[in-house]
């Protein structure tokens, strides 16, 4: 074995190891964890108010909300995308904004920045193996969301072949393979956030103001993107295509505004993953 050969070999051991390790920080810190069991609790809610509105109304969710929504009563695996319509919004970008905003800033704050960049892992793998914590935290949050969702609806809501939106009956098991598709799509629409959490890590030694000004961003995206009179920059804004995974619960499933949503996250990826990377490798690390 050549020398670049044994030298691409380590190399490939630091980064498997380097994400292991990034992935065992995110998933066991106690605020990461306590932001799940949050989330957990948020389907909880939605079907015990569901339940008793029902009862109340003598059947039927009644009142506003996702199209969907009414037909939780009727079965109780709708409760799941309910759940992620309602936690899209807010709850599942402020958890990825935590994550984020702690990514960089929270080793530069705690003093271990300076010697993570000491092993041979550069400065880019290091923005790469911290943006797949993120995305991975982000399929998890979604995923909590969703079985959540699907657990609690099984147990408050009759179950059984599912009807979609436009009409066709499906079996249970074609639904919760559906399910499965949302999360991912919704932790696709995830990505702009945690690469924008990423790069305002990058330029700041405080965890709490990258965290907060993450969440703030995603909230003025939010409000310009309910604005009717800038309509023409709204297929732009990464939150425009959030709640496009209403189209995978129609038969046949239409995948071209899926498609536009997740090529829109990317070129933010794309974009702010590049700011995060001249931010970090121009950057005089001290601590």
């Amino acid at each position: 074995m050549s020398t670049s050969e044994v030298l691409l070999v380590r190399t490939s051991r630091v980064s498997t190891r380097f994400l292991r390790s990034e992935l065992r920080l995110v998933f066991t810190r106690r605020r990461n964890l306590a932001i799940l069991a949050v989330l957990a609790c948020a389907p909880v809610l939605i079907g015990v108010a569901i339940k008793l509105g029902s009862r109340h109304r003598g059947g039927g969710a009644g009142g506003g909300g996702p199209a969907f929504i009414g037909q939780i009563t009727e079965n109780g695996l709708f409760l799941a995308f309910t759940s992620l319509v309602v936690a899209l919004p807010l709850f599942l970008p402020l958890a990825v904004a935590v994550v984020s905003g702690e990514s960089i800033a929270g080793e530069a704050s705690s003093g271990t920045l300076r010697s993570l960049l000491v092993v041979p892992v550069g400065r880019t793998r290091l923005l790469v193996v911290k943006l797949v914590g993120i995305l991975a935290y982000a399929v998890a949050a979604a995923a909590v969301v969703a079985v959540a969702g699907v657990v609690v609806g099984m147990v408050l809501f009759p179950t059984g072949p599912v009807t979609l939106l436009s009409g066709t009956v499906v079996p249970f098991a074609d639904a919760l393979l559906r399910v499965g598709i949302v999360v991912l799509y919704v932790a696709a629409m995830l990505a702009a956030v945690a690469a924008i959490g990423l790069f305002v890590s990058t330029l700041t030694e405080v965890p709490l103001a990258a965290m907060a000004t993450t969440a703030i961003l995603v909230v003025i995206v939010e409000i310009l993107d309910a604005v009717p009179q800038i309509a023409a920059i709204h297929p732009w804004l990464f939150t425009d295509w959030w709640l496009s995974f209403g189209d995978l619960l129609r038969d046949p499933i239409a995948l071209d505004q899926m498609a536009r949503g997740v090529l829109v996250q990317v070129a933010y990826v794309a974009v702010f993953g590049t700011l995060a990377w001249a931010r970090l490798t121009t950057r005089d690390v001290t601590s």
